[in-house]
């Protein structure tokens, strides 16, 4: 592992991070966000619980698939969806994320451990009715996954807070009503081992966003639902406009 020769990547995760409790801190707008990221890689069917409610193969390997820093917008600017009536529904999949503050390529355990700069979570939304008709003919389905806002991003937190990632707990409630119950412990593939696994599979660098995977009860996103997203002490809540 070597560190990033972009150093203000990394300074802007850790500013980042030091800011996510000032809710006015410019950190936050979409356009201060995007610039830390470089591409947002994404992990599938990480809970068998999901992949089965899906009608999915549980992987014996990680699957992975990729979102682009244009899809990436802040919580607190609300969620649009992409017309209905000419996309389909969107689906709602709460996932803990993991922002890296070094690059790691082959990576050991241990480098993983030490690129971790920052921890939230997130909301991997999901064209799903689209996705299911790519995948049906054997398609490529970014269409499903790529659009604009499809990743929505928590304020980063300090990941010292959060010790081996073993046993990290986390909710979605939409109009308070509990809708999905994530742990860590529940995972196919830990974190650690993510990062390892992925960094042999291609290179990632400082900014680079993992979204970890989704636990089960997913479903569909309605115009006006209010979000709730809870990690131990943090909470962000968002809108659906």
């Amino acid at each position: 592992m070597s560190q990033s020769p972009h150093m203000s990547i990394a300074s802007a995760i850790v500013d980042s991070v030091n800011n996510s409790d000032n809710n006015h801190s410019a950190k936050n707008t979409n356009e201060q966000l995007r610039a830390t990221i470089g591409k947002v890689v994404c992990v599938g069917r990480n809970y068998a619980a999901h992949a089965r409610e899906l009608g999915n193969e549980v992987p014996t390997s990680p699957m992975l698939f990729m979102k682009p820093a244009s899809s990436v917008v802040s919580m607190r600017d609300g969620i649009v969806r992409p017309n209905p009536e000419q996309f389909g529904e969107t689906h709602y999949e709460a996932e803990l994320c993991i922002q890296l503050s070094a690059d790691l390529s082959a990576a050991t355990i241990e480098q993983a451990k030490q690129a971790i700069g920052g921890v939230t979570l997130g909301l991997d939304l999901t064209l799903r009715e689209l996705q299911s008709k790519l995948k049906e003919k054997g398609h490529p389905w970014e269409r499903a996954k790529c659009f604009d806002g499809a990743c929505v991003l928590g304020d980063w937190l300090d990941p010292q807070a959060f010790a081996d990632f073993k046993n990290v707990h986390y909710q979605l409630t939409i109009n308070d009503e509990l809708k999905q119950d994530g742990d860590s412990a529940l995972m196919l593939f830990p974190v650690y081992e993510l990062l390892v696994n992925i960094s042999h599979a291609f290179s990632l660098q400082a900014g680079d966003v993992i979204m970890t995977g989704t636990p089960s009860g997913v479903g569909v996103l309605q115009a006006g639902d209010a979000l709730m997203l809870k990690l131990g002490a943090h909470q962000w809540q968002t809108h659906v406009a």
